[in-house]
């Protein structure tokens, strides 16, 4: 007969051998039937806040054998019971329906009407199940038995703890992929990665590029207009690069206040000023062994651009109130609509930061001079509309894409996109109204035609509309000139934008809108 030394071993490596419970649990019910009268082992998971008992591993040493209950409901008082029973880590031996062995009834489910030895399974003091031995018909255990159950509670703990933690993942893994699955069906995509379209057409210089520089470390400067793509690539880079494991991180250099701008990209120290009630790294550490995509880096000060020159010098930096330097390893990508050559002209962006950023710049043309891509990015976005706001894929037809070409497209690709949207929400899913969308051919109420009828308006000219940035600046120059370059107050310009100051103030100095001109002209 086996040793019960020799026997613990064996239980020990089956219980930690196999990663489901109810493997190990059949092998070692295997074990057990030389060493006692067994009929079966049964393993159950204690659910506290279902305030049941699931039984999760069957170990039958008769196959014939039916198989109990697998689930039994516990009121509050028997939850409670079972509890302080599993508290005092002792072993019961008694039936079911013994009076005089209260958990048992609770404990061991209907259809197992013999003798059973039944023990807590705990994980850190926590009750996490119970273990249950049920004897042979018409045989018992004895005291040597129950004194051999108490030793195989700590292995059985052990792996039903494991058991637990896998269904953990398991679920996890669920709720992940039914996320991504959500996500992807929000973004209107098949899969996570990001599909270029036009790779081998009007972007195939840019993909060469983008092939040559990403395998390295050095910085990228990304230069488009707007809507172009320059995030789209940054991310290319990145995924086809050492560093894809580590994180990607975005930072719109235009969009943080002057005031944060250190804490933002740095991070600051607990006490570094009001407000700072916690120590926050920032975005450089963030992105430690990763990529930092720092968009519209033309926007940053120059007190900023200082520190920005020191991190890609040497790779250190320091938070704001810290006192010691910090060492991050972060490969750099900045992206940009501006002309940043012209900037260090006008001494508004820094020369040796320039030498810095531009080690490799990558060029993304703008959509009018790659309009072979039009058709093949129209019917990817459409793909996409359809996907997300659930309507019958409606893919643009020749005429569509006829249309399509002749626009200007100062917005670039994300006006494409958001033309295509609209196209398809007013079509409903019975087709893409791309001319609706543009605006093109629409009929103009205010306005009819010789013989009574309503007039259509003749498409737009591309020459008629103007940059959207033109636009914006003509807009808010108008609104000063009428404020007298008053921003602020209830006869501000901001108030007549319905838009906040301090963002009116940012999209001036983005713009290079100065508000002295409009007061020096109403002097004059």
């Amino acid at each position: 007969m086996q040793t019960l030394r020799s026997l613990l071993l064996d239980v020990w490596r089956e219980a930690c051998r196999h990663i489901e419970i109810a493997e190990a649990t059949e092998n070692i019910a295997g074990m057990l039937v030389d060493q006692m009268p067994l009929q079966l082992v049964l393993v159950r998971r204690l659910d506290r806040q279902r305030a049941c008992l699931e039984t999760v591993a069957v170990g039958l040493a008769s196959p014939r054998l039916p198989l109990p209950e697998t689930k039994t409901e516990c009121s509050k008082d028997q939850t409670t019971a079972l509890l302080r029973w599993c508290q005092t880590g002792t072993v019961v031996r008694g039936r079911r329906l013994d009076s005089s062995e209260a958990p048992l009834a609770t404990i061991v489910p209907a259809g197992v009407e013999g003798v059973v030895l039944a023990g807590p399974l705990a994980s850190a003091e926590n009750p996490t199940g119970v273990l249950i031995l049920a004897a042979a018909a018409g045989q018992t255990f004895e005291p040597r038995h129950s004194e051999m159950v108490q030793l195989l509670l700590e292995p059985f703990s052990v792996a039903l703890e494991n058991d637990h933690r896998l269904r953990e993942m398991a679920a996890l893994r669920e709720a992940a992929e039914a996320e991504k699955q959500s996500l992807l069906t929000r973004l209107g995509r098949k899969a996570i990665a990001d599909t270029v379209v036009g790779a081998d057409s009007g972007l195939h210089a840019v993909m060469e590029r983008v092939e040559l520089v990403a395998r390295s470390d050095v910085p990228v400067l990304i230069v488009g207009e707007t809507g172009t793509g320059k995030e789209l690539v940054a991310r290319l880079i990145h995924n086809r690069s050492p560093r894809q494991a580590g994180p990607f991180i975005r930072v719109n250099c235009g969009a943080i206040p002057t005031e944060l701008i250190d804490s933002q990209l740095f991070g600051h120290e607990r006490g570094a000023f009001t407000g700072a009630v916690e120590t926050r790294p920032g975005w450089f550490e963030r992105a430690d062994g990763g990529t930092l995509l720092l968009d519209e880096l033309g926007e940053l000060p120059l007190a900023a651009q200082v520190r920005l020159l020191r991190i890609l010098q040497d790779g250190w930096l320091e938070r704001v109130g810290g006192q010691k330097p910090i060492n991050v390893d972060v490969r750099m990508v900045a992206a940009t609509h501006r002309d940043l050559a012209a900037m260090v002209a006008e001494g508004k962006f820094r020369e040796d930061l320039w030498y810095r950023v531009a080690v490799f710049p990558i060029i993304l043309p703008p959509l009018r001079e790659r309009r072979e891509d039009i058709p093949a990015l129209a019917a990817h976005f459409a793909q996409r509309a359809a996907t997300r706001f659930g309507l019958p894929a409606a893919m643009p037809s020749d005429e569509d894409v006829a249309i399509l070409r002749t626009y200007a497209w100062p917005g670039n690709i994300r006006e494409l996109a958001a033309v295509i949207d609209r196209a398809a929400i007013i079509g409903n899913g019975r087709r893409l109204e791309v001319a609706k969308a543009l605006g093109v051919g629409t009929i103009t109420p205010a306005s009819s035609s010789s013989n009574g009828q309503p007039a259509v308006s003749a498409p737009v000219s591309p020459l008629e509309i103007l940059p959207l940035d033109d636009a914006m600046k003509a807009h808010i120059e108008a609104a000063l000139r009428h404020t007298r370059g008053r921003i602020e107050g209830p006869y501000g310009a901001a108030r007549l934008l319905q838009i906040n100051p301090h963002t009116l103030r940012a999209r001036m100095r983005k713009l290079g809108i100065a508000w002295r001109r409009f007061r020096a002209d109403d002097a004059m």
